[in-house]
């Protein structure tokens, strides 16, 4: 649409609205059930995303972008509680890796596969193939079994937000570690798509193919490492392997380098996240899970917020700024 400047905000405003949807969407989940809360999630994802091939101008289309968020803001909170509610104790970590892998996949094929549909189908083209997806996945959401005890019936009542809705403060250790680790991850959102042209990569989700085929290898195989050394242990290693991530990431000047960063970003994901989630699942009463899984949710969200919207201020679309 010719507005280059305003790429930060597509992330940026999807995310605000997720982290304000949290509060409501963990009640939701702690009172009427865990797949009443996926449902409302996917179905906005489905009404959004086939709206935006009729988003003419810059104002609707990050209007749409806005309230998309809700989807992120629900789907995620309830799917995380559900999940919570099967696992072993002695198994969280491993069992937030195999779930984790979902989500990296999904994140991973849609970048991957963007470019190739868009150019077979356009971009409205890519649009509807996305639609259909989240349709798919209402329908899978039949077949899992409620794990909430006791649902209550629908009632706008629960959106009576009180403070202790907003925060399950046992899970804040976690939540920082979260809010801090994923500012990464809003940079890379907004800035990988244009480093693979600046490095005259045709595929702009070429970072994330490579980076979902290592944070899967990791997540599956190494998503009970939190469960025997401790989440803390394998929170100082994951962080490491960020950190190495960033620098190459930022750094890259061949194709070579570009894709070894995103492996190493893949694997301190794939570290990092399930351990957060296992650690989450730890600090929660079990009352409050879906508050808990909201409250990390937050900070992931204020964490790519703050990484995208950074992008706004220091980078003016070129290779300059964006090794600078």
């Amino acid at each position: 649409m010719g507005r280059e400047s305003y790429k930060g905000l597509i992330i940026a405003l999807f995310t605000v609205t997720a982290a304000i949807s949290r509060p409501f969407s963990g009640k939701m989940a702690d009172t009427v059930g865990r797949k009443s809360t996926m449902y409302i999630g996917t179905a906005v994802s489905i009404i959004i995303t086939l709206l935006y091939p009729i988003s003419g101008t810059i104002a609707f289309y990050l209007t749409l972008r806005f309230f998309h968020g809700f989807s992120t803001g629900f789907l995620p909170t309830g799917a995380t509680a559900l999940v919570t509610d099967l696992l072993p104790e002695n198994k969280r970590g491993q069992g937030m890796g195999v779930f984790g892998t979902g989500i990296a996949l999904g994140l991973g094929v849609g970048q991957a596969f963007g470019t190739p549909i868009a150019k077979a189908l356009s971009i409205n083209g890519l649009f509807i193939v996305s639609g259909l997806t989240a349709a798919l996945s209402m329908l899978l959401i039949k077949s899992v079994k409620e794990t909430l005890p006791h649902p209550q019936p629908f009632s706008f009542r629960i959106f009576r937000i009180k403070g202790e809705d907003i925060l399950e403060k046992n899970v804040l250790p976690a939540a920082m570690v979260m809010f801090l680790t994923t500012i990464c991850t809003g940079l890379v959102l907004v800035l990988t798509p244009d480093m693979s042209v600046y490095l005259n990569i045709e595929n702009k989700g070429w970072y994330y193919v490579f980076y979902v085929i290592s944070t899967i290898f990791v997540r599956l195989f190494a998503g009970q490492l939190s469960d025997k050394i401790g989440r803390r242990q394998a929170l100082l290693l994951g962080v490491s392997f960020l950190i190495l991530a960033m620098l190459m990431t930022g750094n890259a000047k061949t194709e070579f380098w570009y894709t070894a960063a995103s492996f190493i970003f893949g694997v301190a994901t794939g570290i990092s996240s399930p351990t957060l989630f296992a650690w989450m699942a730890d600090l929660s009463p079990k009352n409050r899970r879906g508050v808990g899984a909201g409250t990390l949710f937050i900070a992931l969200e204020l964490g790519i917020l703050i990484g995208s919207m950074n992008t706004i201020v220091v980078y003016d679309n070129t290779l300059k700024s964006l090794r600078n």
